[in-house]
């Protein structure tokens, strides 16, 4: 199994360190915000950093990179992959879907989704029975749609929703009980939301994290991923009030529902 180590940063975000299965103290760095969370983990661990993946370009992931760049610990280059569409500090390898970010040193290897909406040029890396999918997919929720459209958000969470059941889900923030929370009002009666919920907030309430969770979890307690289920379609067609005759209308409802929730 891959081993993957969370290093916390500004409020609540989620920086991943992926160990090299040949070399556990060689590490990529996943949507490095902020440096110094980071810097403090290495050298704590006696850990060298040997790659940077970004999923997109908004400061909370990036505004780490050049300083990790900077203080690199020895004179190789540390490649840089990120988005192809996006503007990302470090001259990044431009990654598409199709496109693989391989350290074949490090016996690492992942493959590149598209998964547009929160931003315009969103992109997710699976491998290893993993999927780092940055601000696209949270545990019980979704991004907001800052760059792209409700379709293309459905779209991109429906690629999501098919990779295999055990794909573990490395998402960016730490956002999982205020999603179950949303996740229940729109259907009271989801029992395994219910129950995520209460498991959710006995590691909170041990600062632990709730991440990464699961395709298998998020099929089942996620909205997001639900809008073919006739209790999330009436449920998003009584807040808009009108009948929504497609998946993706579903969506743009509780999405919008989603954004003034408290």
């Amino acid at each position: 199994m891959l081993q993957v180590t969370p290093v916390r940063a500004f409020t609540d975000n989620y920086i991943w360190l992926i160990h090299s299965p040949r070399d556990a103290s060689r590490v990529l760095v996943v949507d490095p915000g902020d440096a110094k969370p980071v810097g403090r983990m290495l050298a704590e661990r006696h850990l060298t950093l040997a790659g940077i993946l970004i999923t997109h370009h908004h400061s909370d992931h990036v505004g780490g990179v050049a300083e990790l760049l900077r203080n690199r610990d020895s004179s190789a280059a540390i490649p840089v992959y990120g988005p192809a569409n996006e503007t990302i500090p470090g001259d990044p390898t431009r990654l598409r879907e199709g496109d693989h970010a391989r350290f074949a040193e490090l016996g690492l290897e992942f493959a590149v989704l598209d998964v547009p909406g929160h931003t315009a040029g969103h992109i997710a890396y699976v491998g290893h029975g993993a999927v780092f999918c940055g601000d696209t997919l949270f545990s019980a929720g979704c991004g907001r749609l800052f760059e792209g459209t409700a379709e293309q958000m459905h779209s991109s969470l429906s690629k999501l929703a098919a990779l295999p059941a055990e794909t573990l889900v490395y998402c960016a923030h730490e956002y999982t009980l205020s999603n179950l929370k949303f996740g229940l009002a729109v259907a009271p009666g989801n029992q395994a939301a219910a129950s995520y919920f209460e498991k959710c907030q006995q590691l909170r309430a041990r600062d632990q994290a709730t991440i990464p969770s699961d395709i298998r979890q998020e099929r089942n307690v996620n909205p997001f991923l639900r809008c073919d289920d006739e209790t999330v379609k009436q449920a998003a067609e009584a807040y808009a009030g009108r009948r929504l005759p497609s998946q993706p209308e579903v969506f743009a409802a509780i999405r919008q529902w989603k954004d003034g929730f408290r």
